[in-house]
């Protein structure tokens, strides 16, 4: 009788634990696709709702390395402050003063150049519109044997719908944007709960990123877990530095375009220059996606200025391209181009301007652990690069 006893078999338990959590995990996603209009909805209430916490957690990323940089380099090497805390203190505090006081500066310098700029290109439309009125009619007096009756209707009527359009749209968008940085009051709490967890995250970094290694340690075994705790860091290494680098980057080549476009002479420098800033955020289409609206506004002053423009944008790509770029990012994706072009096409298509930015460094983080999962099997059946090599 004891023979047939019942008897635990540990290795088929953990198939059978393995087998059920598949069959559990495939349902949910199968339902989850199956109901995808109410899966986005549901997934849009939950990002709405924790939003000020993602938005503080990745606040308190980019705080990261200047928190680091103050603490380490200002206030333990040249104050020599021994207190950990007091040093944490002090260098959040001074980081959150330095970037604010920055973005403040900036909105006062910025906000009010740029409402100047769409005002001025508004007057530009309708000078060259009264000018060009006025050669209608002078040549038509001049010229009285000339049928031009039909051309100074189509320009009366489609440039008054030109200028009742740039008219609406700056009567609609300033009021707009001005009422809704006011009115949102929502907008403005969720921003300050952001930055009280972006500084609560700050504070508490070593604690939190020690409690997820307890909990990686706790669910693998030590050689997987050092091995994925590795891993981890390099995947934070690639993304932290594109995303860090390429803020630096495109803030010096918004700085450089306002600079030249000063020394050239050309309008709307400060506009044009914010809007290639941003756009130079995207890898490769950024400088010339800027470049549209820039040529755009300038052709209501002079096509002169626009090719002038056309060609400041290009050499500054090509100073992006070929030096800044590489000095700032250096190989932080370790992307071929082909691939950095299908993360910016996938993530616009999925996320719009933010999916663009944000789609090279995580294509880079999968490339980079799908390559190291590729390199161990490679390894463990003793095939080398040679032998891959195509002759």
């Amino acid at each position: 009788m004891d023979k047939h006893k019942f008897e635990k078999n540990k290795k088929y338990y953990t198939i059978s634990m393995y087998v059920l959590i598949t069959f559990i995990v495939a349902i949910i996603a199968f339902k989850l696709i199956w109901n995808w209009g109410s899966t986005l909805r549901t997934m849009h209430k939950i990002l709405n709702v924790l939003s000020p916490f993602l938005i503080g957690i990745f606040i308190a990323y980019l705080m990261n390395p200047l928190v680091k940089l103050i603490d380490g380099k200002l206030l333990k090497k040249i104050f020599r402050i021994k207190s950990d805390r007091v040093r944490k203190f002090i260098s959040i505090l001074f980081s959150y003063v330095i970037v604010l006081g920055i973005i403040a500066i900036c909105i006062s310098i910025i906000v009010p150049e740029i409402y100047s700029s769409l005002k001025n290109i508004y007057d530009g439309v309708q000078g060259s519109y009264d000018k060009l009125v006025n050669f209608l009619d002078k040549t038509s007096k001049e010229h009285p044997n000339w049928d031009i009756e039909y051309i100074t209707s189509v320009v009366k009527d489609n440039s008054s719908k030109i200028i009742e359009f740039v008219q609406g749209s700056l009567d609609t968008i300033l009021p707009l944007l001005y009422n809704t940085s006011i009115s949102v009051i929502s907008w403005v709490i969720n921003l300050i709960i952001a930055i009280m967890v972006s500084c609560y995250m700050l504070i508490d970094k070593q604690r939190l990123l020690t409690n997820c290694k307890k909990v990686i340690y706790v669910i693998f075994k030590k050689s997987h877990a050092d091995k994925i705790s590795q891993t981890l860091s390099e995947c934070n290494k690639i993304f932290g530095n594109f995303i860090i680098g390429k803020t630096i980057d495109s803030t010096i080549i918004g700085f450089l375009c306002f600079l030249f476009m000063n020394i050239l002479g050309l309008k709307y420098s400060m506009l044009i220059s914010v809007i290639v800033g941003i756009t130079n955020m995207i890898p490769y289409f950024g400088p010339f996606i800027g470049a549209v609206p820039g040529v755009l506004i300038l052709l209501t002053v002079n096509w002169k200025y626009a090719l002038v423009f056309g060609v400041l944008i290009l050499a500054l790509q090509q100073f992006d391209g070929l030096y800044l770029g590489p000095k700032i990012l250096g190989e932080s994706t370790g992307l071929r181009p082909v691939w950095i072009i299908f993360a910016i096409t996938v993530g616009g298509w999925l996320a719009g301007p933010i999916g663009m930015f944000l789609g090279v460094p995580c294509v880079a983080v999968i490339a980079f652990l799908t390559d190291r999962v590729i390199s161990r099997k490679l390894t463990e059946k003793n095939i080398s690069d040679e032998d891959l090599t195509v002759k």
